[in-house]
């Protein structure tokens, strides 16, 4: 990201964290419990994971008696895809949606991107936090690999903003764009080892499967939070320098195409 970008996002840092607040108070406008729905809902989701699959269900991890371990396993990788795929998502149509803002308010355009990066990073963070808060209860909190966390959430936040601004400039110029990575996310969803371990998998497809950034990432996570184990950092130097190289193409992107962005608009 270039210096200039850097202190325009700076300069108008007011109008995106106050965009983030309006983001959440429309969010609960109206209703009943409010902004208490933030942690209601993966409160839910949570209860489900760990506990019908772990308890219910009796499903296990192979190799493993821990009756609790697929279901943090099963948590981890969809709380941290669900982060991925909400950036993603909104990143697509953020340029459409906001059309008659762009074309009536002087601002970066980037800082839209940026506003739904924050906003869903902060819901990601509360569901996060009550899953450790989970873990701390059941004396699974895995306190001696904690720190790598934020470390893994700040790669994966930029391999979807990067992917997230790419796409969404892509869109407002082929709409059909939305429509392929609507069907595509889901096929990646299952390409990546979430809702089961790619040991299970041929050996073929298991390569495969590890050529997918996301996997590494989600390995990362459950890694550290079903064995308390050091995650295999040499895999993420590969994605972080993928992810660098994803984002320059991307603000070069928006940098090439921001004046073309609101006369296709």
């Amino acid at each position: 990201m270039s210096l200039q970008l850097v202190k325009q996002l700076w300069y108008y840092r007011g109008f995106i964290f106050g965009s983030v607040k309006r983001e959440f108070q429309s969010r609960y406008r109206n209703s009943l419990f409010g902004s208490l729905w933030t942690v209601l809902n993966p409160l839910a989701s949570i209860s489900i994971y760990l506990i019908i699959f772990s308890r219910l269900m009796n499903s296990r991890l192979p190799g493993t008696t821990d009756s609790m371990a697929y279901g943090i396993y099963l948590c981890s990788g969809i709380l941290t895809w669900g982060l991925f795929s909400d950036i993603i998502n909104r990143c697509l149509n953020v340029f459409v949606d906001n059309a008659n803002l762009i074309k009536k308010l002087s601002f970066p355009r980037i800082c839209l991107p940026i506003i739904i990066v924050i906003s869903a990073g902060l819901t990601f963070i509360i569901a996060f936090g009550l899953f450790l808060i989970f873990l701390l209860l059941a004396g699974k909190f895995p306190a001696r690999q904690i720190w790598a966390l934020p470390v893994i959430l700040l790669i994966q936040m930029s391999f979807s903003v990067g992917l997230g601004i790419i796409l969404g400039i892509a869109n407002v110029f082929f709409r059909d764009v939305s429509q392929f990575i609507g069907i595509f996310l889901q096929l990646w969803f299952w390409f990546t080892p979430i809702v089961y371990p790619i040991t299970i998998l041929p050996a073929f497809i298991q390569k495969l499967v590890m050529v997918n950034p996301m996997t590494h990432i989600m390995a990362a996570y459950q890694t550290i939070l079903v064995n308390g184990s050091r995650p295999q950092w040499i895999n993420l130097i590969w994605v972080a320098i993928f992810v660098i190289l994803l984002c320059f193409v991307g603000v070069r992107m928006y940098q090439q195409r921001c004046g073309e962005i609101v006369d296709e608009l």
